[in-house]
């Protein structure tokens, strides 16, 4: 990521400002302390800011992991097991490096003492990338993924996952189908692909080929997600040809 190695050299300037802008200031304010790389006087150069891109990866990044603290908290009490959670999804679903899983740290912590709300990131993340409903969706699969490491998925969690949804404009369909990816058996693999195991076979190839289209790694390539992000976005177009797979496997087809 360009943009966390300017970060850490102290040699840019944050052209991000509300929530997302105050917790990365925060969080890497505090790399530079502990990692004693620079003095905080150099954080601000004008003449040498992020790039449009380099700054909507950092927005992707630094809020996807205060909505992650925020839902982490919103029971009123953090577990080890929780904080176990989220940091297996930095390794085994994001594959972050060290200085990465440092960043998403800091970022965790520094949204955990934040005043501002889930829902205030939520529409920070929406305000960015609200024409690119991949990302969204992309964000609410990791919201249920690390709310259900423990494998449940507790009332206060769900209320503000949905509060993400309807921020993110997704109907209660939509919201039903994301959430029955991780229901068992068979319905799981029709919930990866948006349909229902009543649908016809020629709707569920057709939905099949448009997941193929807006999923597929150019087209994620293309949207200038962090690499650790689009590496997942990988798995999850594996995870849609698998569970065509299966279907296709059940039906006959």
């Amino acid at each position: 990521m360009t943009w966390l190695g300017k970060v850490v050299g102290g040699t840019i300037g944050f052209a991000v400002g509300g929530p997302v802008g105050a917790v990365a200031g925060a969080a890497f304010g505090h790399m530079f302390v502990d990692e004693e790389a620079v003095s905080t006087r150099n954080i601000v150069k004008d003449n040498n800011r992020l790039s449009n891109g380099e700054t909507a990866q950092m927005t992707f990044f630094v809020a996807s992991f205060s909505m992650l603290a925020k839902l982490i908290k919103s029971d009123g009490h953090v577990t080890e097991p929780e904080i176990q959670s989220v940091r297996q999804f930095m390794v085994d679903d994001l594959h972050l490096n060290a200085q990465s899983r440092l960043a998403a740290e800091h970022i965790f912590r520094a949204a955990m003492d934040s005043t501002e709300s889930f829902e205030n990131f939520a529409l920070q993340f929406y305000q960015h990338f609200n024409h690119q409903p991949q990302l969204l969706e992309l964000m609410m699969d990791i919201l249920f993924r690390v709310a259900l490491a423990d494998r449940a998925l507790h009332d206060v969690e769900e209320r503000l996952i949905k509060s993400a949804a309807g921020i993110f404009k997704f109907d209660s369909a939509a919201y039903l189908k994301i959430k029955s990816r991780y229901a068992p058996d068979s319905d799981k693999y029709y919930a990866i692909l948006g349909c229902s195991n009543s649908d016809s076979d020629d709707k569920i190839k057709s939905q099949y080929r448009k997941l193929v289209r807006d999923y597929h790694p150019d087209t994620i390539a293309s949207k200038g997600l962090p690499e650790e992000f689009t590496i997942f976005a990988n798995d999850k177009f594996r995870e849609i040809q698998e569970a065509y797979e299966m279907v296709k496997k059940e039906r006959g087809i």
